[in-house]
């Protein structure tokens, strides 16, 4: 249950990421999520897609440094603790938070919390024990 994620390396200048979102917008690619971590100098822009291999295609032709990790996508009831209660297992089994980012889908009923652990098959195997739903690719791409 492990979703394709595509990071992107870019300079920290004006303009960059509009590039890159024009090269997928271009190509037809959809984003379904992202995220930016920046330094002074550069950024990771993380990006869930609807065409992970075309998207990563289109940007290393138009000069981008692009690799694919996996990730994996947790849905939960969008109130209050949602979030909490997802990090209390991963606490309980010992893991490690790489990266984390959300999204609220367009129900407004559910949030889905994308993340990065240190060990990935264990906290799927401790989310599910838990009730947590993992979403696949085609899951949260259809949101």
């Amino acid at each position: 249950m492990l979703v394709e994620q595509i990071a992107v390396f870019l300079e920290n200048k004006s303009g960059r990421l509009a590039e890159i979102t024009s090269v997928l917008a271009g190509a037809g690619i959809n984003i379904r999520a992202l995220s930016v971590a920046d330094t002074a100098d550069f950024g990771i822009l993380r990006l869930i897609v609807d065409k992970v291999d075309e998207a990563k295609r289109e940007l290393r032709e138009n000069g981008c440094t692009v690799g694919k990790t996996n990730v994996i996508a947790v849905e939960v009831p969008d109130r209050t603790g949602g979030l909490a209660g997802v990090l209390k297992t991963i606490e309980r089994v010992g893991l490690n938070v790489e990266y984390m980012y959300a999204f609220v889908n367009k129900s407004g009923e559910n949030a889905v919390l994308i993340f990065r652990f240190d060990d990935m098959d264990m906290a799927i195997t401790a989310l599910r024990q838990d009730g947590f739903t993992i979403l696949t690719g085609a899951q949260v791409c259809a949101l």
